[in-house]
């Protein structure tokens, strides 16, 4: 009986151990300060758009050498598409 005594003794201080190093107390106080969370999730919204903007940016950019490379082996079916969407575009413009 001693030694499932001394057994749970163990997981019971390794679980303590656990607690305490969730911080919760830290982060109930970050939580309650509306004005500190407020300005964190602000902040991390902006790097998060930043982000996407320069993502999809360099997505566009490598999408639309990927397009030039195929126009200029001249591939019918693609050639013929790039020719629509560059007639497209300059009817627009005019």
């Amino acid at each position: 009986m001693k030694e499932s005594d001394t057994a749970m003794a163990k997981r019971m201080k390794e679980y303590l151990r656990a607690l305490e190093g969730l911080q919760l107390p830290e982060y109930l106080r970050y939580v309650q300060d509306t004005r500190r969370l407020m300005r964190t999730q602000f902040i991390a919204g902006l790097f998060r758009g930043l982000g996407m903007a320069v993502g999809f940016t360099i997505l566009g950019a490598v999408l639309v050498m990927v397009l030039q490379a195929l126009a200029q082996h001249n591939l019918p079916v693609i050639g013929d598409f790039l020719a629509r969407i560059v007639a497209i575009v300059q009817s627009r413009l005019e």
